[in-house]
């Protein structure tokens, strides 16, 4: 049996899934003071279809780390950087509380420059003064060498001892000074946070006597290991945008063109589908306007669901944007987007009556009249979804993947249909469809397509290795992992693509997830002669090396 649980900010949903039918499932408010207790609830009402010692695998998708973020809750955070010589230190200054040290690596991995010790403990002070108790260290090319990285980090253990820090190359291997500089920071800033929520999963799972593979959907669509995940908890930002994605894959009939709408009770959710297959963003997950070295898949939130608050002041209906609780049909107090569709269409939502009940509250004294109020408000948010996917049309386009899709085939890309997903998407995706002159689908079970979509997602896990022959030594941008050379100046491309899939196996075993490694599959071989003199002194390769986000391998679909 397989259970898939997504922890939402508004509803945390939970399916039981048996590898061909879905067995039970539930939708439960989400307590954000208690997360255990809500996790608890869950999980006593699916373990009353089954047996515990049954439950083989278990998959959360969550919206902690993005919430994090999105509310700047996060633990205040210091950076210490070495970017050596080149641009003005100002373009790396990307966040207040940002220190800059002498000391350099350069392109090839080879230190040019020492660590001034002095400026680091000058910058420890203000850190110390600043009670700031968490540290990203990043040097410029310390993916390729982490020496100087590895250096602050123990002089920061001996003088500050209190204090925790994450490494840029142990964070993101990836070349890109910036990017690897954000990553490292948002990491450093959720990671005990994230901590805690793992600690509050692992004690209730305790509690029910449940021993399964405990995973965690990512931004790419794939899943990694709850434990492993403490050290890299952005790795699962957005991971509900991807869960609403992999469950309208899971469950769409058959490939096509499609826009996902995940309407939430605070958020909607759109994602692109490209003959049934997800669009990456080609720059990594993006937070707060910074791009990242996080695989994640291109979505776009909009802050409108079903439960976002309907008011009106001075004569004008608006539509908010902070979720102020449940909609009045489902016991709510205040009438929100899901009781006007409801009243207006007569959809039989919860309770009916207390939809109409308070849309004519909202309406005393206000000279507006029931039918100018459905149509305004069904207007304000069929006009910011289309609008949302037209802004999301613009961005796609710049996409690698979504370029070559047209080349490939020959043809512009055209939607076909757009896949609803959440509880209330079947009361607004319909209407936004026949607006927008294309078909839709709600599909079974579309209101725990989240909780379904982690439920059947396999592991996932690419690395890139960096070989200099030259120099004897290669890097991988997992992990901060490097080595000597087994073959030395004699390797060949044939030899670089072993030693990578060697590396991602002996990754995948520690991760739990070796059943996938044989379905491996290079997607990257380049090789850079050096040159001195008039003759080849050494060889660069670079490899990348990937299991690829999918369906575990007994998924064979969902019988409806």
């Amino acid at each position: 049996m397989l259970i898939g649980i997504d922890v939402g900010g508004t509803f945390t949903d939970g399916v039981l899934f048996d590898g061909r039918a879905i067995i039970a499932t539930v939708k439960q408010p989400t307590d954000n003071q208690d997360l255990k207790s809500t996790l608890l609830q869950v999980l006593d009402s699916l373990l009353t279809q089954t047996q515990v010692e049954k439950i083989r695998r278990i998959v959360l998708s969550t919206t902690r780390v993005t919430n994090l973020l999105a509310t700047d809750s996060g633990d205040p955070t210091a950076l210490v950087l070495m970017p050596g010589p080149g641009l003005p230190l100002d373009t790396y200054r990307l966040f207040s509380d940002t220190f800059f040290l002498g000391g350099s690596i350069d392109f090839r991995g080879r230190k040019t420059e020492s660590l001034a010790k002095t400026e680091l403990k000058t910058a420890l002070d203000q850190i110390k003064i600043r009670s700031i108790t968490k540290i990203g260290v990043v040097g410029k090319f310390s993916n390729r060498n982490n020496e100087l990285e590895k250096e602050v980090q123990d002089e920061i253990a001996l003088h500050y001892p209190e204090a925790e820090t994450a490494l840029g190359s142990e964070t993101a291997g990836q070349l890109n000074f910036l990017r690897r500089i954000t990553t490292t920071y948002y990491t450093a800033m959720t990671r005990s946070l994230w901590r805690d929520f793992i600690e509050q999963i692992e004690s209730a799972l305790v509690e029910r006597g449940i021993e399964a593979e405990i995973d965690v959907l990512k931004a790419d669509g794939g899943t990694m290991p709850l434990s492993l995940s403490g050290d890299k908890p952005c790795e699962t930002v957005f991971s509900g945008p991807a869960a609403s994605t992999m469950g309208a894959v899971a469950l769409a009939g058959k490939p096509r063109n499609s826009v996902v709408i995940d309407i939430g009770g605070t958020t909607s959710d759109i994602s692109l589908l490209m003959d049934g297959q997800p669009l990456y963003a080609s720059k990594g997950a993006r937070i707060q306007g910074h791009n990242t070295h996080i695989s994640a898949f291109s979505v776009y939130s909009l802050p409108l669901g079903g439960d976002s608050p309907i008011t009106i002041d001075s004569g004008q209906i608006q539509i908010g944007r902070l979720r102020q609780g449940r909609s009045a049909c489902l016991g709510g107090e205040s009438p929100t987007v899901t009781d006007v569709f409801n009243q207006k269409y007569g959809l039989g939502i919860g309770d009916q009556r207390r939809s109409a009940q308070q849309l004519k509250a909202a309406l005393a004294d206000t000279g507006i009249t029931m039918d100018s109020l459905l149509s305004q408000v069904e207007d304000q948010v069929l006009s910011a979804l289309h609008s949302a996917v037209l802004q999301m049309y613009r961005e796609w386009e710049e996409e690698p993947a979504y370029r070559v899709w047209e080349v490939v085939n020959g043809r512009k890309f055209v939607v076909q249909e757009i896949i609803g997903i959440g509880a209330a998407s079947e009361a607004i995706v319909p209407i936004l469809a026949r607006r927008m002159g294309v078909e839709h689908s709600i599909p079974t079970y579309a209101a725990v397509a989240n909780a379904i979509g982690a439920c059947v997602a396999r592991p996932t896990l690419a690395l890139k290795l960096h070989a200099d022959t030259q120099n004897g030594y290669f890097t991988i941008d997992q992990d901060g992992i490097r080595g000597k050379l087994p073959s030395g100046s004699s390797m060949q491309m044939k030899d670089a693509c072993e030693l990578a899939r060697q590396q991602l196996t002996s990754l995948a075993r520690a991760r739990g997830m070796e059943d996938y490694a044989e379905e491996a599959q290079i997607f990257l071989e380049e090789q850079f002669n050096v040159i001195r003199g008039w003759s080849t002194s050494g060889k660069i390769f670079d490899v990348g090396i990937q299991i690829a986000p999918g369906f575990i391998k007994d998924y064979r679909g969902v019988k409806r």
